[in-house]
């Protein structure tokens, strides 16, 4: 099972980022477990500065920026 963690503080690029990395799973049909990390002290401990961000099996794949469901696909896997 993939551990997914979309991380920022709510905002609407980091609901975009969750929607569509959970679209790209469920296309791979791959096991996953999404959370929300919204706690800035857990954000930082990622080394991230920038929101949003993704984190993958523990390996921050994509920082600031909402990539597309095809590119998500292509991080996930």
């Amino acid at each position: 099972m993939k551990k997914l963690q979309v991380l920022g503080p709510g905002c609407s690029k980091c609901e975009k980022l969750a929607r569509a990395t959970e679209e790209a799973a469920k296309a791979l049909g791959i096991p996953y477990e999404l959370t929300k990390v919204a706690d800035l002290t857990q954000i930082m401990s990622f080394g991230v500065m920038m929101t949003p961000a993704l984190v993958v099996d523990g390996k921050v794949k994509v920082v600031g920026q909402v990539p597309s469901v095809d590119e998500l696909k292509k991080l996930l896997v």
